[in-house]
């Protein structure tokens, strides 16, 4: 049963920004699909229902009290390890990787469902930890080796964006809680000459070429650095005002590559330009500065947490792709959240939002 007093408090601000994102993300949809010969039901009408199905979830996330996965935290650890050990042993080879374990009635994305654990980890282990004056290369220790298992097991399916974004959201939790100076320097020391043996040793050679191609895309115009170049055409000729819904060349004349999932962005760049896109960042922003208010209002710390962790997964989510498709950053898997096509990523983001607003509307009730 929800208790009634919650739904006197629901955060409106949270889910009308959350709305506008994804109805958005749907009217993209459709534009950038127009194209295609769609088989069944229309991509942007799975969207919608996935819409909804998040926002059911979202809801049952909401009438849980959060405090109970401070305790099942290390649980859902462990069998998340236990699935992505499952995954390279026995899971379904697509594209070149192996990110997906049939269980049966279902297929799971266990790296997906990482991102969340990850900060349900990393959020009961700080709650119980306290550091004065910030911490210490010691302190990190048990922190880091929880992140590097899972980590580890991404990279290997191979997943680079997701193995990233799950060590960018644990970098900006352990950031929250506060680093001495020492342990700044150290860990920037460290990370330098790992870096060169993860260029020379563990990544591989698509991997190299998405590094090389964004810092030279004209390197392979119609190979591996075709899609910045089309992703760039397409942001840059909408101009400041667009060339109108529907009417975008690059989209309509499918020139751009994965234009209804990771370059959704894109799609909307040119139909809507500057204008459009500014509007679009804004409430992105709106949505990352609600999330960290939310953290800040929190009467406890693992909620804090709980909330700063959600901010960073969105945030990263955003600027990772944002950045790849305007060429920032190299050419990642990572969606936009809310915003581009795909059942995993809307439901991921859709229980992060429940969080935040069980976070937010609890508040009210200690």
């Amino acid at each position: 049963m929800i208790d009634r007093r919650l739904l006197t408090n629901i955060d409106w601000v949270l889910l009308g920004l959350v709305t506008t994102v994804c109805l958005l993300g749907i009217l993209n949809i459709y534009s950038a699909t127009t194209p295609y010969k769609v088989i069944g039901t229309a991509y942007y009408l799975k969207q919608f229902y996935w819409m909804l199905v998040g926002m059911m979830i979202s809801l049952i996330v909401c009438s849980l009290d959060y405090h109970i996965l401070e305790d099942l935290s290390y649980w859902f650890y462990g069998l998340l390890l236990f699935l992505l050990v499952g995954v390279l042993l026995f899971g379904r080879r697509s594209m070149g990787a192996t990110r997906w374990l049939n269980l049966g009635l279902f297929n799971i994305q266990p790296s997906e469902l990482m991102k969340l654990v990850i900060i349900l980890t990393f959020a009961r282990f700080f709650n119980n930890f306290q550091a004065v004056g910030g911490l210490t290369v010691r302190d990190v220790l048990i922190p880091l080796s929880l992140l590097v298992l899972p980590a580890a097991l991404i990279m290997k399916q191979p997943d680079l964006g997701t193995a990233t974004l799950v060590i960018l959201i644990a970098f900006s939790m352990v950031m929250y809680v506060g680093l001495r100076w020492s342990t700044i320097v150290t860990f920037v020391c460290i990370t330098i000459p790992m870096g060169w043996v993860g260029w020379t040793s563990l990544l591989r050679p698509y991997q190299k070429n998405r590094v090389l191609d964004f810092l030279n895309p004209e390197r392979a115009r119609l190979g591996s650095g075709y899609h910045i170049i089309q992703s760039k055409i397409a942001v840059g000729s909408g101009g400041i005002t667009g060339k109108g819904f529907v009417k975008g060349t690059q989209s309509q004349l499918r020139f751009l590559p994965e234009q209804h999932t990771d370059f959704a962005f894109s799609v909307f760049a040119e139909e809507w330009g500057f204008i459009g896109c500014i509007i679009l960042i804004g409430i992105y922003l709106s949505l990352i500065l609600w999330g960290l208010n939310i953290a800040r209002r929190c009467n406890d710390r693992f909620g804090g947490l709980l909330a700063v962790g959600v901010t960073a997964m969105l945030f990263w989510h955003i600027v990772i792709n944002m950045g790849m498709v305007i060429g920032l950053f190299p050419v990642v898997g990572v969606p936009l959240p809310f915003f581009s096509y795909g059942g995993t990523s809307m439901i991921t983001s859709m229980v992060g939002i429940g969080l935040l607003q069980n976070i937010s509307m609890r508040r009210f009730m200690f």
